[in-house]
């Protein structure tokens, strides 16, 4: 690991773009990191080359993701009838089940050298769900985990009306990080109801907008969730 850590982190805002496109993009960022590292493993420390680190932020039209350890049938209708419905079908190499993407989500992909960091994957996860409930905090609302699940829920202390409004998954190789979070700002959520979202089939789904009974601005929800992930992260965003 390069004894000096880089902790800046560039931010790239690819506003509403097709699912493929996004993922193809990210893929070509994690592959450089990744080989930046393969790289500097021949080298004296002194000369290894700096890994950058990336926050993408984006919104997605109509699609269903299958993460590479989900059940196909937690997809509730044909694949010949998503058209109908305005939606797409990925299956992809990220960790966890079946999520919905679309618009009015924010959606982040941080591509992280976790050696800039931590190398803790577990922590990892915590500190982007600490992002989350830190943003949901600023609108006055108290969200938290549930133990044995990834994502952040309300009502996590009586259990009574669970219901989950960021899901994550992701993928590392060498510390490198992809994928990464889907937090509900003004979602339609009917779209939840074709899976069995991350293969939960108890639990209800719920966005910003729907918890406080008003429309929240998803740029003004994603500045936000950009600070709190820098502040989280100990990062210096550019």
């Amino acid at each position: 690991m390069n004894s000096l850590l880089n902790k800046k982190t560039k931010v790239i805002d690819l506003g509403l773009t097709d699912y493929k496109k996004a993922w193809e993009f990210q893929e070509n960022l994690f592959k450089k990191s990744v080989e930046i590292k393969i790289n500097n493993r021949s080298k004296p420390v002194n000369i290894q080359a700096v890994t950058p680190n990336y926050l993408i932020f984006c919104q997605h039209p109509h699609v269903y993701t299958l993460g590479k350890s989900g059940e196909q049938g937690n997809l509730l209708v044909k694949e010949d009838d998503l058209e109908s419905i305005h939606a797409t079908y990925y299956k992809i190499n990220r960790g966890g089940d079946i999520t919905y993407h679309g618009p009015g989500q924010i959606v982040c992909y941080p591509i992280l050298d976790l050696d800039n960091f931590f190398t803790d994957i577990h922590k990892y996860l915590r500190y982007l769900e600490e992002a989350v409930i830190m943003t949901c905090k600023d609108y006055g609302l108290d969200t938290g985990r549930i133990e044995g699940l990834t994502g952040v829920w309300f009502d996590t202390e009586n259990k009574i009306n669970l219901r989950k409004i960021c899901a994550l998954g992701v993928k590392t190789s060498r510390w490198v990080t992809m994928h990464g979070l889907a937090f509900n700002i003004s979602t339609d959520l009917s779209y939840f109801d074709n899976i069995v979202p991350c293969g939960i089939n108890d639990k209800a789904v719920t966005s910003l907008s729907k918890e406080l009974g008003r429309e929240i601005p998803i740029a003004e929800a994603q500045d936000k969730l950009k600070s709190n992930i820098a502040r989280v992260f100990d990062m210096t965003l550019e």
